[in-house]
């Protein structure tokens, strides 16, 4: 029992050892830090080395060993000590009787390094307890700065939240870290890769590149940011043609063959002439030594290694990452950065530290490093030393990443006055992390004279400069601004110098395919890139009218139309009958001649009213004729121009009064030498009884004009357009054929009446014989119709009103030559045969032919219908005057 005892004795007393031990080793492990005191401390996490050496693998925790370090991110640390030495000597803090110190930690821009810092910053210490003098303890940080990568950024958010003590990063952009769900205590002083994505994309889309490749890194901030560059590239139309991803660790075994194969990838690619990078500066150097090494391998033209490179924010300004490559082999750099700030403060500061020298590294381990690395290199006096460390931070350290760590101390340091006013903060643990969090959240705070506040997702979006490098006599200069990028809006404002600089890039062409030009469509292969299409030409009446369009556009077929690869319609043309046509202007010259000669025959006949030539005419009806010409004639100046409904309907009904009323007179006439001339005496009795002729005239014209009346009642004329391949034909559709052809019809009829009864009568009396006149116009008449429906029928096309209006014309004319012509030449010209007494010579001449003799001679009676001044008239020869005589009617009359 007693060596049982004694052996579990033993075996506690050396798990107690072990156990001692291990929490010895973990005690022993010490992190460098750059410090200065305070009563608020503000932690810094720095990326002051590049990597860590991997190569011990213990398995005891052990802190591993910092490799390759990095001005550049020096610059970044010594912009936070001077902003903190600053604000404490400014009124800000003097006012409430606090300072601001510092713990600036090394990441080595690796995340188990970075944890083990932020670990350290918050580390609760035994002899910091409140009341404790702050002098003789190492108090835990208030809030912390940094880091630079998004990786150890997500990584700290994660602990820092435990405690809630705020972090707001200079560098880190990574879109997940605005997500305040998961990372409610971590804010920055920049944008975030949304907007820079959307930058490049939009940088891309204005010159026209939309076949690029990209190279990033792996790990969150690399992954985020291809990401959201391919989805807002999807959305604007530009394809990725190749991606390539690298470690994220330059000290990765993998490094080197990704490399080569990144390499070879860019040149498999050759018409990508546009690659978009996210991948650290160390990995782009690396990657542009291998594009020219194999290049000399290979023997080739160095032109061909050329590209425009398009820089993240975390290489953009790295200008001496080309190595040994020129950008006349490398190409163009267009690079994002972050909004510059003035740096005059700085390099006071770096001037101050060069006069001091050697002597200011007791608390900055990392300044000693610097020297000692310098020292190493080039043996040199403290002096030379202390400047040639001051000109290589002040090479390395860039405006913008000073003006983002000035403005997140600037953001603490007003938290903690707003907080301080209230309380004695010089007693540890009287202000707590969650405090400060809460002011920097709530509360704007001012930096060089602008306000400042974090938005909704903890990010201050300044926008972004855009970069062009160039080289001047073997120097690179990274830092020429060419343009302006505001987020708010998604455009740039360009500098006055920014046109040099981007006409080098405007001839670059950086696509899959041509470019379709108008009047062609891009046609993509079924698993291709959309990138990447043949151009078709757009079919017969469809259009392109801009370059690359992805479909052709639909002509709107009823008017327009466009040819085989048309890059715009054309209207189709409107084909109509119209003024301006020759043809159509001769017949509107004929039909006003025809309203002229109308309106002067019946001024003249008028005038010669009491004349035995008007009184043969007809007299009234004669004026009848004459007025139904005009509106015939005016109906048919409406077959000319652009149709319409009411003009399609007022031309055909027009007309067919017109001329019906036409006909009708002439009917009269023709019927009245009939009864004079042509029946027996019996029968002319019974004949004169029925014949009334403005009854007769009433009754023709009223047919014709129900026939029109249920014509546009039942089925109206109207107008009709035919569209073709390129023209609309408009016209008058005349609604009912069988109506049209009724109402020509019914013309035909009574001029076919009234060319057999003037017919019968071509034998009258030559002087006053109209029945061989009505029998020509009423046959012209008749044959001008005849051959019109052929005509019309076979006929189609802007024309076919023409034909009508010319039977019109010819109708008009041939009634107007053949009744009003002769009586005008008489009336000029042989005003001897309009007296009475060539009138009853000419009667008498006729009467003496006839060889029949009737109780009432037809000759005395045609006299008395037409001229009461031959009542009274012997058929004796005129010369031989009497006093008085008595007609067969047994009336008297005298003749004059």
């Amino acid at each position: 029992m007693a060596w049982a005892t004694l052996g579990i004795y033993v075996h506690i007393t050396l798990f107690f050892i072990i156990l001692e031990g291990r929490h010895a080793t973990e005690r022993s492990i010490t992190v460098p830090a750059a410090t200065a005191p305070g009563d608020i401390i503000i932690g810094g996490i720095f990326p002051i080395h590049e990597d860590v050496d991997k190569n011990n693998k213990s398995f005891n925790p052990h802190p591993q060993a910092c490799v390759r370090f990095q001005e550049r991110d020096l610059g970044k640390a010594l912009a936070m000590i001077n902003a903190i030495e600053t604000i404490n000597k400014s009124p800000l803090l003097a006012d409430i009787n606090i300072t601001l110190g510092y713990r600036i930690m090394d990441s080595c821009s690796d995340v188990s390094t970075a944890l083990r810092a932020t670990q350290d910053l918050t580390q609760e210490r035994d002899s910091c307890q409140a009341g404790s003098n702050t002098s003789t303890c190492i108090q835990p940080v208030m809030a912390v700065i940094g880091a630079s990568h998004s990786e150890m950024s997500i990584a700290i958010a994660r602990q820092l939240t435990l405690k809630m003590i705020p972090q707001i990063s200079y560098f880190s952009t990574a879109v997940i870290l605005s997500d305040k769900n998961r990372f409610p205590a971590f804010m920055r002083t920049i944008p975030n890769d949304k907007y820079q994505t959307a930058a490049m994309v939009m940088l891309l889309r204005t010159h026209g590149w939309n076949w690029v490749g990209i190279v990033t890194m792996d790990g969150n901030y690399g992954r985020s940011a291809l990401e959201h560059f391919m989805s807002a590239a999807s959305e604007k139309g530009i394809c990725v043609a190749f991606k390539s991803i690298l470690p994220q660790s330059v000290t990765s075994e993998h490094v080197s063959s990704a490399i080569t194969h990144t390499a070879n990838t860019i040149f498999k690619n050759p018409k990508a002439h546009v690659i978009v990078s996210f991948a650290k500066p160390t990995l782009m150097m690396f990657l542009y030594r291998e594009l020219k090494s194999q290049l000399t391998k290979a023997g080739g033209n160095m032109e061909s290694m050329r590209r425009v490179w398009v820089a993240s924010d975390i290489w953009s300004s790295s200008g001496s990452m080309v190595g040994n490559c020129t950008l006349d082999e490398i190409g163009h750099i267009l690079g994002f950065s972050f909004k510059s700030g003035d740096m005059t403060s700085f390099r006071k500061y770096l001037s101050w530290l060069e006069a001091v020298g050697l002597n200011h590294t007791g608390n900055n381990p990392f300044m000693q490093e610097l020297y000692n690395n310098l020292n190493a290199s080039d043996a040199s006096g403290d002096t030379e030393l202390a400047s040639k460390a001051v000109w290589t931070i002040s090479e390395h350290t860039h405006a913008d990443s000073v003006l983002s760590v000035e403005m997140a101390v600037s953001a603490i340091a007003q938290a903690v006055v707003s907080i301080c006013r209230s309380r004695d903060c010089k007693t540890p643990g009287t202000v707590q992390p969650w405090q400060v969090l809460k002011a920097l959240w709530m509360q704007e705070f001012n930096f060089r004279g602008e306000s400042y506040k974090f938005d909704s997702s903890g990010d201050i979006n300044l926008g972004y400069d855009v970069i062009m490098w160039r080289s001047d006599r073997g120097k690179i200069f990274v830092h020429e601004i060419i343009a302006h990028y505001h987020p708010d809006y998604n455009n740039f404002t360009f500098t006055n110098n920014s046109t040099t600089e981007l006409q080098r890039l405007k001839d670059i062409i950086s696509k899959c395919s041509n470019s379709c030009i108008p009047g062609e469509f891009k046609k993509t292969t079924e698993g291709q890139h959309t990138c990447c299409y043949e151009c078709m030409n757009c079919t017969e009446n469809y259009f392109s009218n801009s370059t690359d369009m992805d479909q052709c556009l639909s002509c709107d077929k009823d008017e327009e139309w466009s040819r085989k690869g048309s890059s715009r319609c054309t209207p189709k043309e409107h084909l109509y009958f119209s003024w301006n046509d020759i043809f159509a202007v001769v017949l509107l010259t004929l039909s006003a001649l025809g309203i002229l000669l109308a309106l002067l025959v019946s001024a003249l006949f008028l005038h010669q009213r009491e004349t035995p030539v008007v009184k043969a005419a007809g007299g009234p009806l004669s004026q009848a004729i004459l007025f139904s010409l005009v509106i015939s004639y005016i109906s048919a100046i409406m077959f000319v121009g652009r149709p319409n409904n009411l003009q399609c309907r007022a031309r055909q009904v027009l007309f067919g009064i017109s001329f019906t009323l036409c006909v009708s007179c002439i009917l009269v006439k023709t019927l009245q030498i009939l009864l004079a001339f042509q029946f027996n005496p019996e029968l002319q009795v019974v004949l004169r009884k029925l014949y009334k002729p403005y009854a007769i005239i009433i009754i023709c014209v009223a047919l014709q004009a129900v026939t029109c009346i249920v014509w546009l009642v039942l089925k109206s004329p109207y107008h009709h357009t035919i569209r073709q391949q390129t023209t609309v034909l408009e016209h008058c559709h005349e609604g009912s054929y069988l109506a049209f052809g009724v109402m020509l019809a019914y013309i035909a009829i009574l001029s076919f009446v009234c060319f057999i009864c003037a017919f019968k009568g071509r034998k009258l009396p030559e002087q006053y014989n109209e029945a061989k006149f009505i029998t020509f116009s009423m046959l012209l008449y008749l044959i001008s119709w005849l051959l019109f429906v052929p005509i019309y029928v076979t006929t189609s096309g802007m024309y076919l009103p023409a034909v009508e209006m010319v039977v019109i014309l010819i109708s008009n004319y041939g009634i107007l030559s053949c009744h009003f012509f002769p009586k005008c030449y008489i009336i000029f010209f042989k005003r001897e045969q309009n007296t009475k007494s060539a009138f009853r010579k000419t009667l008498y001449e006729y009467s003496s032919k006839s060889s029949d003799s009737f109780s009432t001679s037809p000759s005395q009676t045609w006299c008395q219908k037409w001229d009461p001044s031959c009542v009274g008239t012997r058929t004796d020869p005129p010369e031989e005057k009497t006093s008085s005589s008595t007609t067969p009617n047994g009336r008297a009359g005298d003749i004059n």
